[in-house]
């Protein structure tokens, strides 16, 4: 995680177009914070507002993902989890770097006629400021960013209204998309200067607005349709918003920050999600073997004896509530290596032993039971990506919408449509691994035959384990980004069928994070949440530790 900031930066001083790599280096070759209003570039402006938003939605994807299972969570208290601390690089991307970028930024962009360039910085922008109130509930706003004001203890702004700046937000960034520019962006790296498809994510982002906001405004689910029926959305994979990353291991290291971090001499740094796992290779999901790669065939406690070294939960007994529940504990069979939700054992010499990311989205190594260890340069070579919003989690979202209407049948289109496309997409990146043996990739027949099957269990299911189907598959779909999972986990309590902390009592879920370290201690307007168990505005939903149920 050491480049994005530095490689959007070269891509204009060199004209090439070549892609970049997560990050929290503050260190940049070029800083536009640096420089003068008067001296600065547009470009180079947005090129640092796009790479400093990669890494903040990386890092808030990454949390999400943590606390829903998607990922590995090593903690045994939820209120202890997360350090204060643990967010101040988040809190210094979105307010020092993407909103205040985009405040120096705008007037300049706005006399050169660069309409394009600010509908951007608008857009990001406005996502930056959901996910804050997502994450962490009041912040901000309408005082941030007033320094030059003498205003250096900014209030907080209510939930609420930040969501409802940001739509305002969205809304602009349309019409200045629908502008004729004087000058064009030099770079895009998502879209390519396809203001088509950046209106469709725009859409798209109100779409997840009254989404997340339908417990608290009546009028969210007609808004929601109404953007459906205008067709003008995020719909076909060719229109997902993502980030794209290279292979160079240095100056810039411009690879997927998952393959760099597991990809290493030292073998895999990351464990996965038993969970995850668990549940993919029960359901012979065929995006298995790209998501994960084993570096060996057994794990101890299943294929082979107990090893107190190696996997020492392999010599435990299962906790009452794992029992009780069903629940996997510590292992799984067929070499998937990974790590309870929860667990905090140390952590032993078994970066050649642990399951690690695949192909997809990480630019890793398809899993075609090879078991050979990894290594730098194997697989894509960290020719990865960052998924930010795809078609597939948008039929999901359909899928929930559908689901409160009542529209079962709609809802079951959604999810089978949502997890084909979503296989779709991850099939593709197979051919990235010119090492790999694609004779084990998963067949088209194989592939129906597993559609059917989730169309038939939905149709066969109560209302219950609708909802249960609907969210496991949306949380495969969303391997690489856990923001839509926090969210929608929060706002419907499902699935109910994730494994527990490995404590039996956690504490409260966290239904939001506490306020950044370097916040509270250099703002006396703000006072540090001494619970985890404070709920945005969005969600109404009864107190924990009682919900979510899967706690």
């Amino acid at each position: 995680m050491k480049s994005i900031r530095k490689i959007f930066g070269l891509i204009v001083l060199s004209g090439l177009c070549f892609y970049s790599c997560e990050t929290t280096d503050m260190d940049l070759t070029e800083d536009p914070n640096s420089l003068t209003p008067e001296q600065a570039n547009v470009d180079f402006y947005l090129n640092a507002i796009e790479r400093s938003y990669v890494s903040l939605m990386q890092n808030f994807g990454n949390y999400g993902a943590q606390v829903t299972r998607i990922e590995y969570l090593g903690s045994r208290n939820y209120l202890n989890a997360y350090a204060p601390t643990s967010f101040d690089d988040e809190w210094d991307l979105a307010y020092r770097q993407i909103l205040a970028d985009v405040e120096a930024m705008t007037p300049i962009a706005q006399e050169n006629e660069q309409f394009h360039h600010i509908a951007i910085a608008q857009l990001l922008s406005a996502n930056v400021l959901i996910t804050l109130v997502d994450f962490f509930g009041d912040i901000p706003y309408s005082e941030a960013l007033m320094a030059d004001e003498g205003n250096f203890n900014p209030n907080l702004d209510n939930g609420a209204a930040v969501y409802n700046a940001a739509a305002q937000l969205i809304d602009t960034a349309i019409t200045n998309f629908n502008k004729e520019a004087a000058l064009e962006p030099e770079y895009d790296p998502f879209y390519n200067g396809n203001y088509e498809n950046w209106i469709k994510l725009a859409n798209t982002l109100k779409m997840k607005i009254y989404l997340q906001t339908r417990l608290v405004d009546n009028s969210a689910l007609s808004s929601f349709n109404q953007i459906v029926a205008s067709g003008d959305f995020i719909t076909s994979t060719d229109e997902d918003f993502q980030f794209n990353y290279g292979t160079n291991e240095n100056q810039p290291d411009t690879r997927n920050g998952k393959y760099a971090g597991n990809y290493r001499p030292t073998g895999a740094g990351s464990y996965l999600s038993n969970w995850l796992m668990g549940t993919m290779l029960e359901d012979g999901d065929p995006r298995i073997r790209y998501y994960f790669y084993r570096q060996v065939n057994a794990v101890p406690g299943e294929e082979i004896e107990p090893n107190e070294q190696t996997l020492t939960c392999s010599m435990e007994n299962a906790p009452q509530h794992y029992i009780d529940g069903g629940f996997t504990f510590c292992s799984l069979p067929n070499g998937y290596w990974g790590r309870d939700h929860g667990d905090d054992d140390g952590t032993p010499g078994d970066g050649f032993l642990r399951t690690t990311y695949g192909i997809y989205p990480a630019g890793g190594m398809f899993d075609d039971s090879r078991f050979a260890p990894v290594s730098q340069g194997a697989g894509a070579a960290g020719a990865g990506i960052t998924p930010l919003m795809l078609a597939s989690w948008v039929d999901f979202m359909r899928a929930e919408m559908a689901m409160v209407e009542g529209d079962v049948a709609a809802a079951q289109e959604f999810v089978v449509s949502g997890t084909a496309k979503s296989i779709t997409k991850v099939r593709s990146f197979g051919a990235l691994d010119e090492d790999a043996d694609l004779s084990l990739a998963p067949s088209e027949e194989q592939v129906n035959s597993f559609l059917s099957g989730i169309e038939t269990a939905f149709i066969e299911a109560d209302t219950e384990e609708k909802w249960n189907l609907l969210a496991e598959e949306f949380w495969i779909s969303c391997f690489g980004n856990g923001i839509l999972n926090y969210n929608f986990y929060r706002r419907t309590g499902y699935p109910t069928t994730l494994q527990p902390n490995r404590e039996p009592n956690p504490g409260g879920f966290i239904r939001s994070f506490r306020y950044p370290a370097n916040l509270v201690n250099n703002n006396s307007s703000i006072s540090q949440k001494q619970e985890v168990t404070t709920t945005v505005f969005w969600d109404t939903n009864p107190a924990s530790p009682s919900f979510p149920e899967s706690n």
